[in-house]
């Protein structure tokens, strides 16, 4: 899509607004092209990358002070696109690393790691994202700027935080020659403790993923 397409000509590329839209429709071209499949020797670091750039936006979402929409109820956008393809084909990539432990909230005490999947989070956020980018579209870009910050707040901040230390980890990992542990059996639909999730661990190692996934040691 291009610029002329997506903001309108009378719009300031300088202006905050037209800013985060640009960072948001990135992501979500970048991550519906890693999702094609047809470049998986490098969907990891290329993830790791769009995350990292979204959660920029994300951060001068937060910084910013309270968005208030035009109006009191939010207008009808119709049925929300499927994002249950790009979940699938994701998952199928990412098949070896895609279950990953992580906890909630750090400021809860004593909460146990949970399991949560990389194709999962990153499917809920293009989800939250879609739908500030349907405001935006139709002109309404306080409405837009506005969901993006609330459910930055709410919900796809933490996601993509967690994402990030997810495939930063598979990175680091790789790359330092520091072997990983298979989740065995782990899913997500388990309620699992913190003994039960270091139990899980099993035999995949980091030099049985790198290949597939891209990634390569540090020589």
């Amino acid at each position: 899509m291009s610029d002329a397409t997506l903001h309108a000509t009378s719009q300031d590329p300088d202006d905050f607004v037209v800013q985060i839209a640009d960072q948001v429709e990135s992501f979500l071209v970048a991550v519906s092209e890693v999702a094609k499949g047809d470049e998986p020797d490098s969907a990891v670091p290329f993830l790791l990358l769009e995350v990292s750039q979204l959660l920029l936006a994300g951060g001068r979402l937060g910084a910013h002070e309270d968005i208030l929409p035009d109006e009191r109820y939010e207008p009808d956008l119709g049925p929300e696109p499927d994002v249950d393809d790009l979940r699938e084909r994701l998952a199928v990539m990412l098949e070896p690393i895609d279950v990953y432990s992580e906890v909630f909230d750090p400021y809860e005490p004593r909460k146990a790691p949970v399991p949560a999947r990389i194709s999962d989070d990153l499917a809920d956020v293009i989800a939250d994202l879609r739908h500030g980018m349907a405001h935006y579209r139709a002109g309404r870009t306080t409405e837009a700027l506005w969901w993006w910050q609330f459910s930055y707040f709410s919900n796809w901040g933490s996601t993509a935080s967690a994402t990030l230390r997810a495939l930063q980890s598979v990175v680091a990992h790789v790359r330092l020659n520091q072997p990983l542990e298979e989740l065995d059996g782990l899913d997500t639909d388990q309620d699992l403790g913190e003994e039960a999730l270091a139990e899980a661990a099993g035999k995949v190692m980091a030099e049985e993923i790198a290949e597939p996934l891209g990634l390569r040691t540090v020589k």
